[in-house]
Order: structure tokens, then sequence, then C-alpha cells
């Protein structure tokens, strides 16, 4: 295996990847696990990390492949990478070295695609990572504020793997060096690709309203996402088809996931687990920091939030890893430079799923267009922490390990179902670092709902057992609440019920996310179309920047610098019942008040003491 700045180039590789971010050879780095597969299938394989695009000299330094380019924009998509939600240009780049902010295009997957087709217009591309993932169907851009169709399109690629691409990248490689023409590679799963229409397969297919209709008619596109997202399912999953600008875009069915042996074997590749050398210079590559001494053991999450992007990457499917194979990587990890004793994080998309959300999706696939875990946990549930506490309690006992912590976020409604608390309690006992943060994003069960998340009562329940287990081991624990601003559904009133809930249980976010419609996710249709893609009912949008920063300043509602636009937004949301609250400090006392207990107070009575 060979990178562009540090090796001599004296051959011609078989395989050449391209990615947007600094190379760090590490398997929580997608560009890691597809080179090092290709290179265990006994490959050849070229890395090109962030290529300047005003120039060819990038491309051309490493040759020619023998076979195809494989082009990743990167770990996440580059418009997230590079702007906020309220679309201002970042500063920096942890993907980067020194993290510098600009190393890669806007819409990087599409830029070196056309720019390899420009200097080797019959070499195959092959568009992979979580960019192409997410933009395989037209799909609402955030940035351009518009509907783009397909990105297979709009790169010129050949083909495009979705999803963790493990089993479609070995057919891929193995079927090109056998010299099958990649116009003919059109019936793997997990990958998509352009025909013409009348050569568009028929049978066991699923027809998606076109680019043209999807662009044109909002309602069309709730109804695209729908689909797209009912057909995702490794079970019963179809082939789905969508009209482009003149081509038709074939999905084959979600691929196969890897099973326990496959998982194994893909993490234990000879990865250096660390950024390459090259870049020591500029003080390294920051997003290595958090995962160099942390071990993946699942994937999947049949959570499936609608703001979120993994069900329509990963899948619902849990796949997990063997406890040896785990063990085996903790001991590796107490080998490396820089191991201090602590394994940072034992988790995945969601930390605590280690087994199917119940025995029915194993051969009938996840029930389609309803969730797990919301808006409750459903009855056929199967919530059962034993494994991975079995797991974890062997990670205790390994020679130079000095504690396990689990960062990578808990499910805590999953959590709660379990009726035996032994993961609870130990959780509580050895694996917080003081904070342990999740997810309830908010209060309003109305908002919570357009989420696809649980109720709050669920989160009250997990809260209050949480710090009666921290009291009765002395210990001082805090839970850190992530929460969301501005999701499709939530109105001012939404927000001010957030802020009261806030004060009442003593929390003050330091840092508050505003919805951000990144690409694929229903939420985003929501935020576009108005509508729910489930219901087609209308969604109230917090569209405008005024509003959007009156939800953001309601949940720092104990800052005094949010004072004004707070009591812009108490009188936007007619609630002069709440005006009494602000002082010298911003707002001082709040009393809880319910969805159903908001009529207006009486006038002060002369004498009376206001509780």
């Amino acid at each position: 295996m060979a990178f562009l700045p540090i090796e001599p180039i004296d051959r011609q590789f078989d395989f050449i990847c391209i990615t947007g971010d600094a190379y760090v050879d590490h398997p929580s780095f997608g560009v890691a696990i597809i080179s090092r597969l290709i290179e265990s299938l006994g490959f050849s394989v070229g890395i090109i990390a962030q290529p300047r695009v005003d120039t060819h000299d990038d491309i051309v330094k490493m040759g020619k492949p023998r076979f195809a380019y494989m082009i990743t924009s990167g770990n996440i998509d580059s418009m997230v990478a590079h702007y906020t939600a309220a679309k201002k240009r970042r500063s920096d780049d942890a993907y980067t070295a020194g993290g510098k902010a600009g190393k890669r295009p806007d819409r990087a997957a599409v830029v070196y695609s056309r720019l390899v087709r420009k200097i080797y217009p019959d070499t195959p591309i092959v568009l992979g990572g979580l960019e192409a993932s997410l933009r395989r169907f037209a799909h609402y851009d955030y940035w351009a504020d518009e509907v783009l169709p397909s990105i297979l399109e709009d790169s010129g690629a050949d083909l495009l793997t979705y999803g963790m691409g493990e089993h479609q990248t070995e057919q891929i490689v193995k079927r090109l060096s056998a010299g099958e023409d990649i116009k003919t590679i059109t019936d793997i799963r997990g990958t998509c690709y352009l025909c013409e229409p009348c050569d568009t397969p028929i049978g066991n297919t699923v027809n998606c309203p076109s680019f043209e209709a999807v662009k044109g008619v909002k309602r069309e596109y709730a109804k695209a996402v729908k689909i797209q997202y009912d057909w995702q399912d490794e079970v019963y999953g179809k082939t789905i088809i969508q009209r482009q600008t003149a081509k038709m875009l074939i999905q084959n069915p979600p691929a196969l996931s890897l099973n326990t042996e496959e998982l194994d074997r893909i993490y234990e590749l000879p990865f250096e687990r660390d950024y390459h050398p090259v870049y020591e210079k500029d003080g390294g590559v920051a997003a290595i920091e958090e995962v160099k001494f942390s071990i993946t053991h699942n994937r999947g999450c049949f959570g499936n939030c609608n703001f979120c992007s993994i069900a329509l990457h990963q899948g619902r499917k849990i796949t997990t890893r063997s406890k040896e194979s785990i063990i085996r990587e903790a001991v590796l990890l107490t080998k490396l430079d820089g191991f201090k004793g602590y394994i940072h994080d034992v988790g995945g998309p969601t930390a605590n799923f280690r087994k199917p959300s119940c025995e029915f999706q194993l051969e009938n696939g996840l029930c389609k267009g309803k969730k797990c875990l919301a808006p409750n946990v459903c009855k056929n549930l199967s919530a059962d922490h034993t494994e991975y506490l079995e797991i974890l309690r062997e990670l205790r006992k390994i020679p130079g390990v000095k504690k396990v912590f689990i960062r990578s976020g808990i499910r805590y409604d999953y959590l709660i179902a379990d009726k035996n608390d032994a993961f609870f309690r130990e959780l509580v006992e050895h694996h917080i670092s003081g904070q342990l943060k999740v997810a309830p994003e908010h209060c309003s069960n109305a908002v919570l709902d357009r989420m696809g998340k649980p109720h709050i009562e669920s989160y009250q329940a997990f809260q209050k057992k949480f710090y009666k287990l921290t009291g009765a081991l002395h210990k001082e624990q805090y839970l850190v609440p992530y929460l969301m601003s501005s999701h499709p559904g939530c109105t001012i009133n939404d927000a001010i019920e957030l802020a009261l809930f806030l004060k009442q249980n003593h929390l003050r976010p330091e840092q508050v996310q505003d919805f951000y419609p990144t690409p694929g996710t229903i939420s985003t249709a929501m935020f576009y179309t108005g509508l729910d893609p489930y219901t087609l009912e209308p969604v109230y949008i917090p569209k405008s920047s005024e509003e959007k920063a009156m939800q953001r300043a309601l949940l720092q509602y104990y800052n005094p610098k949010n004072k004004d636009i707070i009591k812009s937004a108490l009188m936007k949301a007619h609630r002069p019942d709440l005006k009494y609250l602000f002082g010298e400090f911003g707002i001082e006392e709040i009393g809880w008040q319910g969805r159903n207990e908001r009529a207006a107070k009486k006038p002060r009575q002369k004498g009376r003491r206001r509780r």
C-alpha cells in the first residue's frame, strides 16, 4: 500500500483510493477499512488524500490504476464538514492535519470524480462513503436549497456502493480484476447504477417518483422518501428505481450485513492505528484522538431516529463482533504508544445494542414503517445487556487497563427496558468518566414524535434511576443531555416548554444544536416539504433565522445575554404570564407548567404572594 505524499511511485497500482480526509489508518475511517480489505485480497492499493483540484498534479503522480478508482469525500458529508447549521463556513476541520479548513472542496465526491474522469476518461470510478450513500437518490440539498439529482449522475461515476461497503467492494474488485466491464456489474447488492430507461429491470422493483417529480412537487418528494426508507431492509428489500434527468437510477437491495466472523476479520486487519507520519509536522489529525484507544463492537441501529442517517447508511439490523476479537483488540491497545490505561469507548452507533431487537426480525426483517423504541418500547423488544456486560467485565481484567469508558452513546430507553439492572449498576459504577452523554433531544412529546424519539417519561425514569444509583455509590456523576432546537414540528411554545423543563431539572446546556437538514433523512424531508412522509400531514417548520435564534436562546435560558430575545419569543408565543421571569441575571425563577396548564394567569392581587 502506498500513500501519495511519502511513497515513491514506481509501479502501477491495481486500485487507487481518493479521500477527502487526511489519511488515518484506523478502522474508524472508511477509506482505511476499504483499502486494507482490498490489500487483504491480494491487490495493490494507492491512496491519495485530499488532492488539489485546481491542478492534475496530485492525481497523475500516482499514475492510472490498473482496475479502478475508489472515491469518497471522507468520513462525513463534505458540506457538513465545511458549514454550520446556519450555513456559516467552519474555521477548522478535525479530519485535516492541524485542523486546517479548506483542504477538500465542497461536494468533494463529485469534484474528485469529475477530475478523474477528465484525466482518465476510460478508467472505472466507484463512489462510496457517507456522502455518496446518503445522496444516492434525488435529494434535497440544504446548502443549495434545492433538490439535486442522484450524486451518481452529478459525479459521472460508474457505480455507487451504499452502506457499509465491504461485501460490495470484495465483489467489485474480484470481478474487475477478472476482466469484467464495470458497465455489466449491475447485480451486486448494496450498489446503485444508471441505465437507459429502456434497460430498466422489471420484476420485484419499486418505482420511486422521478427527479423531475420530486423537484417540482413537495408531496411527491415526501412520498419518495417513504419508499426509500420502507425498502431498506436486507430481508425483504426490493430494487428501487428512480428516473433522474435522462437515465434511470437503479438501487439494488441492501447488502447483507457482515456476520460476526466477517466483522472480526475486518477489524483485525493490520491497521497502523494512527495518522500518516507526514502530518506530524502539522500537529497531527485531531479526529484520531477520540477513537485511537476506542473499540467498535457493533454496527447498525434499530433506534432509527428521523434526523439520523445511520438507518439509511448502516441499516437497522445489529451486527456484532465476537467477545474474543474485542478482547484481542483491547490487548493490542495496551501495547500502543501513548496508551495510559484508559479505553475511551466500547461502542458503535449505539453502544448498548448487542443483539437483534427481537426474534421476528431475523427471518422477516425489521417492521416496515415502525420503530422499536418510539413512541414507546415495542412489546416484542428483547432488551438484554448480558453479553455486553460480560465483555466489559473481561476488558476490566486485562493487565494495563485502568478504566473502560462508554462514550459513544447509551440508548437509555433500551437500558431501562432491561428488567435486569446489573448493567445499569455497573455502568454507573465503572464506565462513566464523571459525565454520561445521553440524547433525550426535547421534552415535548409532540416534537419527540416528529423526531422518532421516545416520550420524555422514558428519560425521566432513566434520570431518576441514574441519580439513585449514583448516590448509592457516593459518586459525583452527571447526565449531559443532548438537546436540539428548531426541529420540524417544534414551535416557540414547544421551545418554551423545554426551557421550563430544563430549569426544573437544574440543567444549563452550554451547547445547543440547531436542527441540521442533512441529506437523505426523514426529518430533512419534513424540513423541505412541510409534510410528514409517513402520514403526509402538515408539519410546522421553524425556518426563519429569527425564530431559530429564539428557540436556541430559550434552551440557554440562564444566560443574561439572551434576555431580550427570550422576551421577544414570549411575546410571539403570547405568553405574558411568563414576563415576570426576567431579572438581573436573565430568568430567575420558573415554575413548571405542563402543556395542559398554560391558561394565562389572573392579574396579581395586592397583598398576595406569587408562588
